[in-house]
């Protein structure tokens, strides 16, 4: 027998008038796992996130949370960044952080502990008795995150966590998501920029418009994309093998002054489960001399422009 989903959406459905927010999504997610909510901006992602914790209310679906049908009764359980951040700006580092553990029933000597044992391991401990209001943007960011996971929930909901964050603050945000996962606690963090996802989730949810369009691992998501290989030779005709696996073959053209008038180029469309190396290993065996031979696997970034849509690829950030 499985053990309940820590988080599952059944048919879900919130609209404001004549505009539908959210379009009957499902999903769930199991315990222990990294999970994104993937979209561009406007997809949705935030108003499902508040339906989840029971600011919004759905109109129609049904949420279960932690084994209840309502968020507000396991408050204690789970932890809350918002999209919209904010501080008490006069409080000191430490302090605010074990305020907030307080709030979710953690004792204040161990609140106390608790934070000081965050600051020193996420980079903060020489700002622990430093005001807030004296942080930069981004030290600010990564303590309102620690301050909502301080009280060690069980689910983690993190609203554009990244937002704001340089690279490097970026890296230690993900390794405190990595160190909750491998804690236990279930980590859902919702994003538009697909690095992170592709860095973190073991699942990810793709929404557009307000309606699920994918629901799967980063496997899933790759295997959406045919592989592309780029051949350069100098043939009239393209030195791929005669194979099932190979979906089409169109020539491309070459703006680069550098190449002879000889030289070709072609794409080269696989099917999930080719192997591109089969390609290079009939050019060698045929003693096809290749000037070019390249092949990439796609990105989530990739994905993302494939499944939103020419309306949704301006939101799309590399």
């Amino acid at each position: 027998m499985q053990p309940e989903p820590v988080l599952e959406l059944q048919k879900v459905s919130k609209r404001y008038g004549s505009f539908t927010a959210v379009n009957n999504i499902s999903f769930s997610i199991p315990a222990g796992s990294i999970y994104g909510f993937l979209g561009p901006n406007g997809a949705g992602k935030t108003t499902t996130i508040r339906m989840i914790l029971d600011i919004l209310k759905p109109d129609a679906g049904s949420i279960r949370i932690l084994g209840e049908s309502c968020a507000l009764n396991v408050r204690h359980r789970i932890g809350y960044l918002p999209e919209e951040k904010g501080l008490y700006k006069k409080m000191r580092v430490w302090s605010i952080i074990a305020y907030f553990a307080t709030l979710k029933g953690m004792g204040r000597k161990a609140a106390r502990a608790q934070a000081f044992e965050l600051l020193e391991r996420y980079g903060l401990k020489d700002y622990a008795e430093s005001r807030v209001e004296s942080l930069s943007k981004g030290m600010g960011q990564k303590v309102q995150v620690l301050s909502a996971v301080a009280h060690r929930p069980e689910l983690v909901i993190l609203d554009e966590p990244f937002s704001g964050l340089d690279p490097v603050n970026q890296e230690v945000l993900e390794q405190l998501i990595r160190d909750m996962a491998a804690a236990g606690q279930t980590v859902i963090f919702s994003t538009h920029i697909m690095q992170h996802a592709e860095r973190l989730c073991d699942r990810m949810l793709l929404i557009t418009k307000g309606q699920k369009v994918f629901d799967g691992t980063l496997d899933d998501a790759h295997a959406l994309i045919p592989r592309r290989v780029i051949l350069e030779c100098q043939s009239d005709q393209c030195p791929a093998p005669a194979s099932p696996d190979i979906l089409s073959v169109t020539e491309l053209p070459i703006l680069e002054p550098t190449r002879t008038a000889q030289t070709r180029r072609w794409e080269i469309l696989l099917n999930e489960q080719a192997d591109p190396q089969m390609i290079l290993q009939h050019c060698f065996t045929q003693r096809i001399a290749l000037s070019r031979f390249d092949y990439t696997q796609p990105s989530l970034h990739d994905v993302f422009v494939h499944l939103v849509g020419s309306d949704a690829r301006e939101h799309a950030l590399r």
